[in-house]
């Protein structure tokens, strides 16, 4: 598995694939987290020349981490 995460406009967007094959796009508020539900293949993330890239992750385990990490203080 593994996800590109984006920002745009207050909102994150994450866009996985299984074993090379898309499992879908999921976008949340940059307050929220990630959740396996919460990816569908009929959602578009934005071109990538509209959104900031803010990484791969190889889990959603490692992807809340770091929304988890950027929201501490310090």
């Amino acid at each position: 598995m593994g996800y590109a995460l984006y920002r745009k406009d207050g909102v994150l967007w994450a866009a996985g694939t299984h074993e090379y094959r898309p499992m879908g796009v999921a976008a949340i508020s940059v307050t929220d987290l990630f959740r396996p539900r919460d990816f569908k293949p009929a959602i578009k993330a934005p071109h990538e020349k509209e959104a900031e890239f803010l990484g791969f992750f190889a889990s959603i385990v490692d992807l809340n981490d770091y929304l988890v990490r950027r929201r501490e203080p310090g």
